[in-house]
């Protein structure tokens, strides 16, 4: 009986503006043909980047990605007068909080794989939050684990 296969994948993001966004299609979209074939096993997304983040939350309701920014933007305040509320202020005043945002809400996420899908709850997706003004492009370390069929 074979053992669990890993394999690792470097997938691109497009850029996305300031906000939260569904990204559950370009994840499952760049990662057809390897998730093909797993019978059990789990996918781990982690995202390279200090000023995003990576969350599983509602897939249906846009009205939840705009609450999650609104929210977060009121939890951790951007310095736009420059009153000095953060010490890292040298890349502009969205970044400190993007830093903040990204180390509350996190970097990676991990899903079950189940017969060459992901193993999402029925109102789960793969939210992808940029907290920084201006385009960037980002980049996801995908591994996949699991046994195959």
């Amino acid at each position: 009986m074979p053992g669990p296969t890993y394999t690792q994948h470097a997938l691109n993001l497009p850029s996305y503006p300031r906000g939260s966004h569904l990204i559950t299609s370009d994840i499952t979209s760049q990662l057809s043909a390897p998730l093909k074939g797993i019978k059990v096993g789990l996918l781990h997304l982690f995202l390279q980047h200090t000023s995003c983040a990576m969350s599983l939350n509602e897939n249906y309701d846009s009205d939840v990605r705009k609450d999650m920014t609104d929210s977060l933007d009121k939890i951790v305040v951007e310095d736009k007068a420059g009153k000095g509320i953060y010490r890292h202020d040298a890349e502009g005043s969205d970044d400190m909080p993007a830093h903040i945002k990204s180390s509350l809400i996190g970097a990676s996420v991990s899903i079950p794989i189940t017969d060459g899908k992901l193993a999402l709850g029925t109102w789960q997706g793969i939210w992808f939050l940029e907290f920084r003004d201006g385009k960037h492009r980002r980049k996801v370390l995908a591994t996949i684990q699991g046994e195959r069929t």
